[in-house]
């Protein structure tokens, strides 16, 4: 228990963030939609709630993986944050399907809401929350790569460095913009329906944000399948290779892998050397390597096997293919 407790500690802080807003929201968007009966409010109480679930989830997944490898599991416990994601994006799911059926019955029979100020405080309220957790994802994501940027750049930099974020970061950050967008468009809805004779337009909106949430399902089990069955990171391999190659004692690379753990990255090297090297010298470069190879972030450990030079560039030409997908 004690030692649960401790990997609780080194949890994504952006999902924790994240699961508590979208808690507090769901609470009030739920009092609301009981008092007002307004369709729109009711998927923005399912779209929180499923969030707020899903990213206590994660929450939960990415302290686990950083438990310590075991006899029993010596790869370690990395893949385990991809798999508690895969589980997770199922309640969403749900609570997706709810929020469209829902949606459909209020377009087939309309009926008018009411508490027009209360729905209007309640979601202005809630994108002003949402909004912040998403803010905080986006310093997330730059942080998890290492880029700083002030102002408007810290949205572009998040959009562009995305797809390096932590597999965590990169939920709350999707989750968290469709909640923006998804609460907008429930106070238009609202708007439109108190201000004219077109209730269905609450009925449209729980249909539109719940296919977003449909959405945000699709591209978080494509990405964490992927993660759980062992995805190769192609642009650090690059990396890492050019970092290689730049060392004088190394003629080539004939084989190299990097593969995603959850956050972890491990590495796989095959180099060639002139074989008049010596034992100790090869050792040499394996220590120089290592050391450079695990100050990248995110980089657990490497694994370095020599061979001797043949004469033939494998290097170029397998970055040339890295470089076409």
């Amino acid at each position: 228990m004690l030692e649960i407790l401790k990997l609780l500690k080194h949890g994504n802080k952006s999902a924790m963030l994240a699961a508590i807003v979208n808690a507090v929201i769901s609470i009030i968007k739920g009092v609301a939609y009981f008092l007002t009966g307004n369709i729109a409010m009711f998927a923005e109480t399912m779209h929180s709630l499923g969030d707020a679930a899903n990213q206590f989830f994660v929450f939960i997944g990415s302290a686990l993986s950083k438990k310590a490898p075991t006899d029993r599991f010596p790869n370690g416990f990395g893949r385990l944050v991809h798999l508690v994601l895969l589980g997770a994006v199922l309640i969403v799911g749900i609570m997706s399907y709810e929020t469209i059926k829902e949606g459909f019955h209020h377009i087939l029979k309309p009926t008018p809401s009411e508490g027009f100020i209360i729905n209007i405080v309640v979601l202005g309220a809630a994108v002003l929350l949402e909004s912040f957790v998403l803010f905080k994802a986006m310093k997330e994501i730059l942080h998890d790569v290492g880029v700083e940027a002030k102002g408007p750049g810290i949205f572009f930099q998040s959009i562009k460095y995305l797809s390096r974020a932590k597999p965590a970061t990169k939920l709350v950050f999707m989750e968290d913009t469709v909640a923006t967008v998804g609460g907008l468009l429930a106070v238009f809805a609202v708007s439109i329906s108190h201000f004219t004779a077109f209730h269905q337009a609450e009925g449209i909106a729980s249909v539109i944000i719940g296919i977003m949430m449909f959405f945000v399902v699709g591209k978080v089990f494509l990405d964490n399948a992927a993660g759980a069955l062992g995805e190769a990171d192609e642009e650090m391999e690059e990396k890492i290779g050019d970092l290689v190659m730049a060392d004088p004692s190394v003629r080539d690379i004939q084989e190299i892998t990097v593969v995603k753990e959850g956050e972890d990255l491990h590495v796989e090297l095959e180099i060639e050397i002139d074989p008049r090297l010596t034992i100790a010298q090869a050792d040499d470069i394996k220590d120089r390597l290592e050391e450079k190879i695990m100050a990248e972030k995110g980089v657990t450990d490497v694994v370095i096997e020599f061979d001797e030079d043949d004469g033939v560039s494998n290097w170029e030409e397998e970055k040339n293919e890295m470089k076409k997908k």
